[in-house]
């Protein structure tokens, strides 16, 4: 049996499950609020052409309108000032958006303290119990924070909510072979991270060294510790920063 067909009969059987990690788009879905003097993207929105009326009988379609960094999306390295020589969205290789996928569960630990910051030496923890990080993998750091997506209030928190030190931002950058980090939060730094040195250190790091970010990320509970295969499927925007994504899971049963 080819490869492939066994991935295609190993779906059909439910020996492979498919598990949806995006959260649905729509004009209620979380967006990062900037203050002044910052710009801010736009809520998504959607805008009726015609639905089997007088403005097209037979077909219903409509005009979006949204950020590219809105709901579950990607960041590609020349979203930050860090990697503004590096690839946009639509230069990011078609082979890096399927690759294999690792959890960091600190769940109990952000629900305890919303600030909570993934630190170095819980990576190595990890690593001495699972091994090492998947090279051009994901490494998806869950807080249960997608509990909070329904609500904008709930989900931004007043700018607390879980991340990841500056020192842990630079070490998983520099010196572990991932492809990128994927977070429930609305952005993959901490809520805080303004006030960190540098500044939003997850991004200017990570895409500084040509890596990725997926934020608003869903279902991670669902995922084992190790063995998942993700696949991202961001718009291929020519020039874009990021884009809104269809993330999903293949979890072998």
């Amino acid at each position: 049996m080819s490869v492939l067909r066994g991935l295609l009969e190993g779906i059909g059987s439910g020996g492979i499950e498919v598990i949806d990690l995006t959260a649905p788009l729509a004009e209620t879905t979380p967006i990062l609020m900037l203050p002044e003097p910052f710009g801010n993207t736009v809520p998504f929105r959607l805008q009726e052409i015609s639905r089997y009326d007088d403005r097209g009988p037979a077909w219903y379609w409509n005009n979006i309108s949204t950020g590219e960094h809105t709901g579950t999306h990607f960041d590609a390295p020349i979203h930050w000032i860090t990697g503004r020589t590096g690839d946009d969205v639509s230069q990011v290789p078609a082979s890096k958006l399927i690759a294999p996928a690792v959890v960091l569960d600190f769940s109990a630990e952000s629900a305890a303290d919303p600030d909570f910051l993934l630190e170095i030496e819980h990576v190595t923890a990890w690593e001495a119990e699972h091994g090492p990080l998947p090279e051009g993998g994901w490494l998806l750091y869950r807080t249960g924070w997608d509990k909070y997506a329904h609500d904008q209030e709930e989900f931004t928190n007043g700018g607390h909510t879980p991340g990841m030190s500056a020192e842990c931002a630079a070490y998983l950058a520099e010196r572990t072979p991932i492809a990128g980090v994927g977070v429930e939060t609305v952005g993959t730094d901490a809520g805080a991270a303004h006030s960190f040195d540098p500044a939003f250190p997850c991004h200017s790091f990570l895409l500084g060294a040509g890596k990725y970010g997926l934020t608003q990320l869903r279902n991670l509970d669902r995922l084992p510790v190790t063995g998942a295969v993700l696949i991202a499927g961001p718009l291929p925007i020519v020039g874009g920063s990021g884009s809104p994504t269809r993330v999903l899971a293949l979890v072998e049963r």
